[in-house]
């Protein structure tokens, strides 16, 4: 019986789509994910380099630990030089947070071939070089402890479970300072659309407050119980 896992197919999501979802907050598209009843987030993974966010399409790695006491080097991160421009690297260490699956050379080489961002289900060390370099990273955790001998590459391409939300790849990244998620790629182009709405209600509920309406009332006004419908007037919504 083979032991090969089936790389799931999704639809190719349009550039055009992926920038729309790169000028967002994730707090708009996390909402829009929840009025389509999608779970989005990947929890546990937070920013490490502040204010710098991201959008790119999924390119799965997952890690494996190794026997530490051999002396075999694995050569755990040479699957970085075929991720193809555009993409966001989405490793999964399992979240171990025991030693580094991401550095300040990684860093260099996928800023090199145009890679977006990372988002790691794991640990990255060297974050001072990495923040100024003003590369997209999130991870789960800190560590100075090499990967190397440690860990080594598993698989690439296949779908990984990041705090719980499953990543395929091909998938949306969009990730900021409040965090990673997934968007998955199907449902890519709706979501994009629901949190430009998302965002829209918002400005016009904040642009009233700001001539001094009651928060109350510019939240029922412009419709903030579902605005992923877009802002409204009070004719238009009770």
């Amino acid at each position: 019986m083979s032991t090969h896992h089936a790389v799931p197919v999704v639809p190719v999501v349009p550039s055009e789509i992926v920038d729309r979802l790169a000028r967002l907050d994730t707090a708009s598209v996390s909402d829009a994910l929840d009025s389509l009843g999608i779970r989005g987030v990947l929890s546990g993974v937070a920013a490490r380099v502040p204010g710098a966010r991201t959008a790119g399409l999924a390119h799965t790695v997952t890690y494996r630990p190794v026997d530490a006491s051999g002396k075999t080097f694995h050569n755990a991160a040479n699957y970085l030089d075929d991720v193809p421009a555009g993409s966001v690297v989405v490793v999964d260490n399992a979240g171990s947070t025991d030693c580094t699956n991401w550095g300040s050379l990684l860093t260099t080489l996928a800023r090199r071939r145009d890679v977006r961002g990372t988002v790691l289900h794991g640990s990255a060390r060297d974050v001072a070089e990495i923040r100024a370099m003003g590369y997209p990273l999130f991870s789960t955790g800190v560590t100075m402890v090499s990967g190397k001998n440690r860990v080594e590459l598993a698989a690439t391409g296949h779908k990984v479970t990041v705090g719980g939300t499953t990543v395929r790849p091909g998938d949306v990244i969009v990730a900021d300072d409040n965090g990673a998620l997934v968007v998955p790629a199907e449902h890519a182009a709706e979501v994009a659309e629901r949190a430009e709405r998302v965002e829209g209600t918002e400005t016009a509920i904040a642009a009233a407050i700001a001539e001094g309406l009651r928060l109350d009332e510019a939240r029922q006004r412009f419709g903030y119980a579902k605005p992923w419908d877009g802002p409204a007037t009070g004719e238009h919504r009770a």
